[in-house]
């Protein structure tokens, strides 16, 4: 029998040329945003002062199946796609697991992250509009890292809004964006006026993605020639992130095999909603019925302990309602999470997928994941970066459960980038001073509570 290869390439020619929108084989398709002011789903005349219009296309469009890449983005792909399928041999032989292992591992390239995919997609789009400027909000700074890169490519000016706390712990992160000529914001700021208004509510506040996004869509909304750009969540991201489903699919072929457990980090949605995206399609259409898990940080669980209603993605309050997974905008990570997937919500295809019942999830503490994340390294040679850590945990819960009952199953999981900018977190582990932080009934109720109220919504 031949043996399966360490890492399954496939060549720059077998690289997918279209992305695979999942909502079209959606029965029942994601509730639409909802424009705030008038409670009603937003049109394409809403998007285009946010986003350009070719990606406010796309993020409507819950019917075209396939989405042609255009060949510049193909080309940039190229520096470091198609990534490896790697089997992960020494952690099998570890936990003495009947179960194979791989890993679709996005972390070769400079942000370290699956990022780059939309990153460069979004860039280009606003390029060929002739859009000037582009506003972000970044969380652990892989987004930011990767838009960066993707705008200095591109000849575009970026200014980041870069989370508080992770401004702080990850100076390094703010230096690889500034080394690409973008601009980096501590928020919440006093440079926008719903940054001061924040800072006026919560004094101190260490921030969120909700605030950070909101400070980025204030500033591209009130620039010449600007627009915003998100690195998760939106239905074009998920679309964008579908290039990871779609070469595992054909790395996978070439070994003859196919996963029966798919498992990826849930911050957003981007990276588990790509990497499940053509697996999900089998299921939807009845070929195959894969086991998919999102796993979650138990300080920010949206999923596991939220309330699927309409939220606004920001803390600002400004930016169109999604039916998702919440726990509220207003809900603040505790200073103490360094596992990142610190967003409030969760992307509308994944909320609606979970909601359905096509998928499930569970959530970890972060000092289970940190000692996932430090077996795995020491294993199999690679530092993951802390959210793909959550993916890693799930997966070897899984492979110890194969070995209960004896299933060879085949597990595939995201490893969505290295963790060579965590270093502070690591250490933390390392030095046993990291804390686990669990909120409580009464602080996630808090939040929920002020989800906004919409006519015919329950």
């Amino acid at each position: 029998m031949t043996k399966i290869p360490n890492r399954i390439y496939l060549t720059e020619d077998e690289m997918p040329t279209r992305y695979y929108n999942l909502r079209a084989d959606m029965t029942d398709k994601p509730a639409p945003l909802l424009n705030p002011a008038t409670g009603q789903p937003v049109s394409l005349d809403d998007l285009k002062p946010i986003f350009c219009e070719a990606l406010a296309r796309q993020e409507l469009d819950d019917d075209t199946p396939y989405v042609d890449i255009p060949e510049p983005i193909r080309d940039f792909y190229k520096k470091y796609r198609p990534s490896p399928l790697c089997r992960a041999y020494s952690l099998e032989k570890y936990l003495d697991t009947p179960a194979k292992i791989y890993y679709k591992f996005e972390g070769n390239n400079t942000s370290g992250s699956h990022k780059l995919n939309s990153a460069v997609a979004q860039v280009y789009y606003a390029k060929e509009e002739g859009i000037s400027h582009l506003t972000t909000e970044t969380g652990a700074g892989q987004w930011g890292t990767a838009l960066a890169e993707a705008c200095a490519h591109f000849g575009i000016d970026l200014s980041v809004y870069m989370v508080k706390c992770s401004y702080e712990q990850k100076p390094f992160r703010k230096a690889i964006m500034e080394t690409f000529n973008s601009r980096v914001i501590p928020s919440p700021s006093e440079t926008t006026a719903v940054g001061r208004q924040i800072l006026a509510d919560h004094p101190g506040t260490t921030g969120s993605l909700g605030c950070a996004i909101a400070e980025a869509v204030e500033e591209a909304t009130s620039s010449n020639n600007s627009r915003y750009v998100l690195g998760s969540v939106l239905n074009q991201v998920v679309l964008h992130q579908s290039i990871i489903g779609l070469e595992c699919e054909k790395a996978f072929a070439k070994i003859d095999d196919y996963p029966d457990t798919v498992i990826g980090c849930a911050g957003g949605g981007s990276n588990l909603g790509g990497l499940i995206a053509p697996f999900m399609r089998d299921k939807l259409q009845g070929k195959y019925n894969p086991d998919i898990l999102a796993v979650e940080p138990a300080s920010c669980p949206s999923m596991t302990r939220g309330k699927y209603a309409y939220d606004f993605c920001d803390t600002g309050e400004i930016t169109p309602l999604a039916k998702m997974y919440t726990l509220g905008a207003g809900y603040i990570p505790a200073a103490s999470h360094a596992g990142g997937l610190r967003f409030h919500g969760m992307s509308p295809i994944v909320s609606k997928l979970y909601d359905d019942g096509f998928l499930r999830a569970k959530s970890y503490k972060q000092t289970d994941i940190f000692e996932a994340a430090v077996l795995f390294a020491r294993l199999e040679t690679i530092l993951p970066a802390p959210e793909s850590a959550h993916a890693i945990k799930g997966a070897i819960d899984e492979a110890l459960a194969c070995k209960e009952s004896g299933e060879a199953k085949t597990i595939l999981f995201g490893l969505t980038g290295t963790g060579y900018f965590d270093m502070t977190a690591y250490a933390a582990y390392t030095n046993q001073t990291m804390t686990d932080y669990l909120p409580t009934d009464a602080e996630l109720a808090e939040a929920l509570d002020r989800l906004p109220v919409v006519p015919g919504q329950d």
